[in-house]
């Protein structure tokens, strides 16, 4: 492994670590679809999660919380103002963003509103399937509802523009995840090909990319390392896919720094967005 590559090992293994410490808190506006999925992924890594959706505490919550995270994948107009006001209330208090723009690209009501709040967020990640990151940077997507059909190299070009123009961290899932930052992308081929057929099991990583993103670490590569070798771990028992999300929660629980060196299979694909 290059020495990069073992630095930025190391600093997965020590996020975890503070994470853990610190147990951050939080916010979720997520779709009623994964809330317990997430919750529960989020207390396995040793976070604290609240799925708090009232508009008339937002402001309380993130004065003290250490992220929030949206997630629009049951989009509605009840919905809409209060993840703009969630937005507001974060930057308000200097809070970190994670955007899950579930579906963009599906329809004008998500994609408009997904890029609202990329527009409005002053400390962002965005975290997505190849599709929704090449729709929400403009560029044309193929899609079946919020199931990617563009395999996550085809974003990375999108992820650039994103990160450029937003001054963010974009996460894109897949079979190669990459993280794309506006100084480094990085390619983690963790995972396994079970992962896809657990519903939620990429709203479970903007969740946890959230936890790392209240502790400092708000590119998503340790959350996605994190997520991915579990995952592995995970399916070396699972009957199918029921089995899987029951055992990914106990990964994440017992997962450490031994067992992300012996698995972490990360590349620096290049240093700085062109």
């Amino acid at each position: 492994m290059k020495k990069c590559d073992l630095d930025y090992t190391q600093s997965i293994c020590d996020a975890l670590n503070t994470l853990r410490q610190q147990k951050p808190l939080v916010v979720n506006i997520t779709n009623y679809v994964v809330m317990n999925n997430t919750a529960n992924a989020l207390l396995a890594i040793g976070a604290s999660p609240i799925m708090a959706h009232s508009q008339e505490e937002m402001a309380e919550m993130m004065s003290f919380a250490g992220s929030l995270v949206i997630n629009i994948g049951t989009l509605d107009s009840v919905w809409i103002p209060r993840m703009i006001y969630a937005v507001e209330q974060a930057n308000a208090n200097n809070k970190p963003v994670i955007l899950d723009p579930v579906g963009c690209g599906a329809s004008a009501l998500r994609t408009n509103t997904a890029r609202q709040i990329v527009a409005l967020a002053d400390q962002l990640t965005i975290r997505g399937n190849a599709s929704e990151i090449i729709a929400l940077a403009g560029e044309q997507a193929q899609s079946k509802g919020v199931d990617a059909l563009d395999n996550s190299d085809k974003a990375v070009h999108a992820a650039h523009h994103l990160a450029t123009q937003n001054n963010c961290s974009v996460v894109i899932s897949g079979a190669t995840d990459y993280i794309v930052t506006t100084t480094a992308t990085i390619a983690l081929n963790n995972g396994h090909e079970m992962m896809p057929y657990v519903t939620g099991m990429g709203c479970s990583h903007t969740a946890l990319t959230g936890a790392f993103a209240a502790i400092g670490e708000p590119t998503g590569l340790a959350a996605t390392a994190v997520l991915g070798i579990a995952g592995e771990i995970a399916a070396r028992d699972a009957a199918g896919p029921g089995s899987l999300q029951v055992n990914l929660l106990d990964s994440l629980y017992h997962l450490d720094e031994a067992v992300i060196r012996e698995h972490i299979r990360i590349n620096l694909v290049e240093d700085g967005c062109h």
